[in-house]
């Protein structure tokens, strides 16, 4: 049976994977304006604010790309008590995913990042966040809430933005939870140490990501990558690492074999959020029923659709199975 008639029986059956999305959760925030004058007080422009928008970010975003392949999302994670809080609950609320495994902190703030836009130039951009990691008291009471999402949970997906959610015994309690429970979690890792994420199913760094954590120099062809890969697979006992390369595509090893998946782009505008769309596509269709390759193949075609866009960009089923057969016919 091709890919695509698998996807459309996908489609087409009573079944909706559910997908428990756990992570750094983020507002995008954008100020668009005019700038035709500089200050008086510094040399930098004045910006004459014209309109302002909000929209996901982190793993909010990928629970976003969740929903629009047609999945049911609960989004775990911690957000401040704050109104950029509230608007985060409000934008998930109205995208249809689930908030109650989200807990308040008023510790910290939600994170957001506001990015000052001229014409089409970005000005400046503000971060307002917290990283530090989260407190024992909220590590337990998120445990605890998460334990009944993962039982119901067709797959587990971490989305670590480095944001402080993601300490090494917040992790590990999670993965021998969803472990126990027999769910397979899928993970897009953020910083040098990997052994937190011990006992995973999937892990999915980019090329730069996995040096850097493999802690070797650049790395420029595949025996670099298998290297690294060695690396990682002796630290995590992960069953598979599926490692995006940008234009070239991307690259699913096991412990002894790999296999190239080439890019299927044909035009880049923005790579904003793409990473985001192979961790929900990879983990929608795998969810599914489908293999780790054909759920890379279809990532490859999704990644595609989101870089010929601008600014983080969701794609749906239907465009997938038409850009296969679009690539196709060329």
């Amino acid at each position: 049976m091709m890919l695509t008639d698998k996807v459309r029986a996908i489609q087409q059956s009573q079944k909706i994977p559910a997908i428990l999305v756990i992570g750094d959760l983020m507002i995008d925030h954008y100020v668009w304006g005019d700038a035709t004058r500089l200050s008086p007080e510094a040399p930098v422009p004045i910006v004459n604010v014209k309109n302002e928008s909000t929209t996901l970010g982190g793993a909010a975003n990928v629970a976003q790309n969740l929903v629009a392949l047609g999945a049911k999302v609960t989004l775990g994670g911690i957000i401040g008590d704050d109104s950029f809080g509230t608007r985060l609950t409000e934008i998930l609320t109205h995208e249809g995913i689930a908030t109650d495994a989200i807990i308040k902190d008023n510790q910290r703030p939600t994170t957001v990042k506001t990015r000052v836009v001229v014409g089409s130039h970005q000005l400046v951009r503000v971060d307002r966040e917290v990283t530090d990691e989260v407190s024992k008291e909220l590590e337990d009471e998120l445990v605890s809430k998460l334990d009944a999402y993962i039982a119901k949970a067709d797959i587990v997906l971490f989305s670590d933005y480095g944001k402080g959610l993601f300490s090494e015994s917040l992790t590990q309690r999670l993965i021998k939870l969803a472990n126990d429970k027999q769910k397979k979690v899928i993970i897009d890792p953020k910083g040098l140490d990997y052994e937190k994420y011990k006992g995973a199913f999937i892990i999915k760094p980019n090329r730069k990501e996995l040096a850097e954590a493999a802690k070797t120099e650049k790395i420029k062809n595949m025996e670099d990558l298998q290297r690294a890969a060695k690396t990682i697979f002796k630290q995590t006992d992960v069953d598979y690492l599926i490692v995006t390369l940008s234009e070239e595509g991307m690259v699913i090893l096991d412990e002894l074999t790999y296999k190239l998946l080439p890019v299927k782009a044909t035009a880049v505008f923005d790579v904003t959020g793409a990473g985001d769309t192979v961790l929900a596509t990879i983990a929608y269709f795998i969810a599914a029923g489908l293999t780790i390759e054909e759920s890379c193949e279809l990532a490859n075609h999704a990644a595609a659709i989101v870089i010929r866009r601008v600014g983080s960009a969701t794609t749906t089923i239907d465009e997938i199975v038409e850009d296969i057969n679009g690539s196709l016919s060329h």
